[in-house]
């Protein structure tokens, strides 16, 4: 896994004491719904939210409100970047294709979509050990009627799950400021109410 994340972002990194040192996400090159590669730096100055996603989840209508914020500030600057994953109850199927068109028909969604990704393991996206390195898991919002039903279902996978910073679901999000760092992690039972004043706080 490191040797991975060197080779993909060489020479734009540093080591301080053998600790890798990564500035941004511009660091990173991604593949889009179409396999193409392209370069996060693309973004460079503006406010990202990412999110790891799914079209088969209690989380999806979240698409909506994801949706509504870009088109609200994306003339502030403010883009969504979509990374559907299937590794979450396999809630993602079909082809990207089939994935991009459920969302634009759907949701009628407009911001960046990916192609479909792995956020945890061994074939999990640099990117995302990056975002995961920034900001761990600091638990579901305990009022959301899903976290029981989470917390039930990953605590019997694995007790220790609240300790560690993997994904452990979709609709995890990102929030990037505009020098490309990681200032919060939101995770699927956090809503557009409480992000909206984060993302306002960076435009």
């Amino acid at each position: 896994m490191r040797q991975r994340i060197l080779d993909q972002i060489h020479p734009l990194y540093t080591t301080i004491n053998s600790v890798i040192i990564m500035a941004t996400v511009y660091d990173f090159k991604v593949l889009d719904k179409k396999g193409n590669e392209v370069s996060l730096s693309q973004y460079e100055g503006k406010v990202l939210l990412i999110v790891n996603t799914a079209s088969k989840c209690g989380f999806t209508p979240q698409y909506e409100e994801l949706e509504a914020a870009y088109e609200k500030y994306s003339d502030k600057g403010f883009v969504v970047l979509d990374f559907p994953c299937n590794q979450f109850g396999e809630q993602a199927p079909g082809t990207d294709e089939e994935y991009a068109q459920f969302c634009q028909m759907t949701f009628g969604t407009k911001f960046p979509q990916f192609k479909k990704s792995e956020v945890n393991g061994e074939n999990e996206l640099p990117l995302y050990t990056f975002l995961k390195a920034q900001k761990g898991f600091a638990g579901f919002a305990p009022s959301h009627n899903l976290t029981p039903i989470l917390n039930k279902l990953l605590g019997e996978a694995d007790p220790n799950f609240a300790e560690k910073s993997d994904i452990k679901w979709n609709f995890t999000k990102f929030l990037i400021n505009r020098q490309g760092e990681v200032v919060e992690r939101f995770e699927p039972t956090a809503g557009l109410a409480e992000i909206e004043p984060a993302i306002l706080a960076l435009l």
